[in-house]
């Protein structure tokens, strides 16, 4: 939701603006990553606009654009610069952008080291287990074990991929926060089940890199 402030350098009051619509100075740049690039805050977005975003406002908060201008608005410029990688960064990637909306709309993500099992998961989860261990040992004909493995949990994560771009679109297509919230419950579920099966797979490529070493 847009602030209202007055501008720092002529006092006429500005809404939410990186620049100031009497003056054109540059004002303080907004944190909320939405509000930066000027978007409503959805979980399905496009990247070719967002990345057409990125490039004019990194023309025009350059910070040497702002070698001549006040102190001010060159402090000013290296904030803004910074936040738009940063937010960039976070919005360009689906699995950051919706973490970002859970956590500005205040939930809890999950502990990426966590090591609980989910339910459904125990019985691969094991297999996969005592086949890491027997390649600890030496046993290389788990490798082929291993490879399959790893591309079923890689597949796991693909379906999940898919069943977030839906509940992305039935997020943005909700009428108020209470319905919105409703559909990012579900949405942090997917994602910690998703962290969790990511960390399989990280898990097996540093074993099959430390053997390959």
């Amino acid at each position: 939701m847009s602030t209202e402030h007055n501008c720092w350098q002529c006092g006429t009051p500005d809404v939410a603006s990186l620049f100031c619509r009497y003056c054109n100075s540059l004002q303080a740049p907004i944190p909320n990553y939405y509000e930066f690039f000027g978007l409503n805050c959805q979980l399905a977005l496009n990247p070719d606009h967002l990345q057409k975003q990125f490039y004019q406002l990194s023309r025009l908060l350059h910070p040497d654009r702002y070698t001549r201008r006040s102190e001010q608005e060159k402090h000013y410029s290296l904030q803004a610069s910074s936040i738009l990688n940063d937010a960039y960064r976070v919005l360009r990637d689906p699995i950051r952008r919706s973490e970002y909306v859970l956590n500005q709309a205040g939930f809890e993500i999950g502990d990426p080291r966590n090591k609980e099992v989910p339910p459904e998961l125990l019985e691969e989860v094991f297999e996969l287990n005592m086949a890491l261990d027997e390649l600890r040992m030496g046993d290389t004909e788990v490798l082929p074990q291993l490879d399959e493995m790893r591309q079923h949990f890689l597949d796991m994560m693909a379906e999940m991929d898919g069943e977030l771009e839906s509940q992305f679109l039935t997020h943005d297509a909700q009428p108020d926060d209470e319905a919105r919230r409703k559909v990012l419950t579900g949405i942090r579920a997917i994602l910690n089940r998703r962290r969790y099966i990511r960390n399989l797979v990280d898990e097996v490529d540093k074993q099959l890199t430390a053997r390959n070493a």
